[in-house]
């Protein structure tokens, strides 16, 4: 998540104070990309040295507000219009964990896999039960849209994860066949 693009987005509704911004940020992405309040002031900071944001006075509580200038305003329709690059692919701990172990020296790669697959199933059970509960409570809110479509991504990611593990066991099962003598033959005859 782009936190430079994902502050102005929360600021476009009017001005806020750093910590309201990191509860109403935390909120509107249904709590799954938590910030640091350093994160914050470190991204208003830069949105201000780059003119996107500027302080527009305190509220009753001393804190100071910022707000969106017209070129923030400018660079979040941009950012709007134009889709997220997929230049090159992420680093993905489990594709590098399951890489390394082909051909390591005492692993079991199936192990590798099952272990993972545990982990994606009870995250995949704890997402589907979320997404279940905020369904429950009525998805017509503007918040509640935004936490299902964002616990409907990872369910998505989730489910992908779960398919290409079972490809990879899949995979991996026909190597050793492949690797296997035949039947009633002897290794090395």
């Amino acid at each position: 998540m782009s936190i430079r693009h994902g502050l102005p987005a929360v600021l476009a509704a009017g001005p806020r104070y750093g910590s309201r911004l990191r509860t109403d940020f935390e909120t509107r992405t249904g709590g799954t990309w938590p910030l640091n309040i350093g994160q914050v002031y470190t991204t208003l900071g830069r949105l201000e040295r780059d003119g996107l944001v500027a302080q527009e006075g305190v509220d009753e509580a001393g804190r100071a507000l910022y707000a969106l200038t017209e070129a923030g305003r400018a660079e979040l329709r941009a950012w709007y219009a134009r889709p997220v690059e997929r230049a090159g692919p992420p680093r993905d701990e489990p594709a590098i964990k399951l890489v390394m172990a082909v051909g390591a020296d005492g692993v079991d790669v199936r192990e590798v896999v099952e272990a993972q697959r545990r982990h994606v199933a009870q995250a995949l059970h704890d997402l589907v039960r979320q997404r279940a509960e905020a369904l429950a409570r009525g998805p017509e809110h503007p918040r509640e849209v935004a936490r299902l479509l964002v616990l409907e991504r990872l369910v998505f990611q989730a489910e992908a994860e779960a398919r290409w593990l079972d490809h990879c066991e899949a995979r991996l099962l026909r190597l050793t066949r492949e690797a296997e003598p035949p039947s009633g033959e002897q290794p090395g005859h």
